[in-house]
């Protein structure tokens, strides 16, 4: 397999909203693009296909990281071509260099969003400013919820989650992401999602019809930090790089040993998001927030579904 290639499988692990992975790649020599696929996007949920966006960016980052951890450097062209809006990046390998980024690199295959309900262990502002420092480098920005602004991200959850799973629409896209075809490799299934239960900011409830598998335990998320990325904007250049700036926290994060779990909920759906761009003092636009703590429950979680490299890599 050549580094490219290798570069490309590893992205098979970055997280996407609902698990779409909506992403290809196409590798020609020492070349490799990442395109968008749209037939992918929510067509409810994320109508503007910000969070295809941001999925995708993560993608990159994560094959990004794969290739400094091989030891090869490389040139990123972010949108290269208007004419083909479908085409994000375009990597050309360069030559071989000192490995990098490698403790970033084995927590690809480690990293999980975890639903459950996070114990009492806080997270340090040290580990925090390590986070928001990443992210910046990135090109994003990254905001801590400070304790007096919990309740009102938990009410902007609370209210898009209202909204959604009142809308029928919604409810029909996220039962078809929720009950996919055996084999498909994405989605949500319903042995990975968790019970309701009291938290201090609402997670989505992927099953709301039915047996969620993960029980809520009897934690509450005392430990939790909700942190929110954001940028200056909603160009496609942004939240590609948004994208990126996500991979590289859940991926630094994942290595220093914190449970993540992205939360777009109350990003869906523009009353909410309107609230949560209050809690930046219009700053900038928000893209996400993100739970992190140290999970009450240390079970493994059970099998997630991913893509074959076949499904997602064109070698010409």
């Amino acid at each position: 397999m050549t580094p490219l290639e290798q570069a490309a499988t590893a992205a098979l692990h970055a997280p996407s909203v609902f698990n779409t992975q909506p992403w290809s790649w196409r590798i020609d020599g020492d070349t490799m693009e990442l395109h968008a696929d749209a037939s992918r996007r929510l067509d409810t949920t994320d109508r503007d296909g910000r969070l295809l966006a941001l999925s995708c960016g993560a993608a990159l980052h994560h094959a990004l990281t794969k290739l400094a951890a091989l030891g090869w450097s490389f040139d990123v062209s972010r949108l290269p071509d208007p004419a083909q809006p479908s085409l994000l990046a375009r990597v050309h390998l360069g030559s071989p260099v000192p490995p990098a980024s490698v403790r970033l690199a084995d927590a690809i295959p480690q990293r999980r969003t975890d639903r459950r309900p996070f114990g009492t262990r806080t997270v340090s502002d040290e580990e925090l400013t390590k986070l928001r420092q990443l992210v910046e480098a990135a090109g994003a920005y990254l905001h801590v919820v400070p304790r007096d602004q919990i309740t009102a991200l938990a009410i902007s959850a609370e209210l898009a989650g209202h909204a959604e799973l009142n809308d029928p629409e919604y409810r029909e896209e996220l039962r078809q992401w929720t009950h996919r075809p055996a084999g498909s490799g994405d989605g949500i299934p319903a042995a990975t999602a968790v019970e309701p239960g009291l938290r201090r900011v609402p997670v989505r409830d992927y099953v709301p019809d039915e047996q969620a598998g993960l029980p809520v335990g009897a934690a509450h998320d005392e430990g939790a930090s909700f942190v929110i990325l954001f940028g200056r904007g909603d160009a496609p250049i942004q939240l590609l790089q948004a994208g990126e700036a996500l991979s590289a926290l859940l991926l630094q994060a994942t290595a220093d040993g914190l449970a993540t779990a992205p939360l777009s909920d109350a990003i869906e759906v523009e009353w909410p998001r309107v609230l949560v761009r209050g809690l930046l003092a219009d700053l900038g636009e928000p893209y996400l927030a993100v739970r992190l703590g140290y999970p009450a429950d240390i079970t493994p979680l059970p099998p997630r579904p991913r893509r074959t490299a076949a499904d997602v890599i064109v070698s010409t």
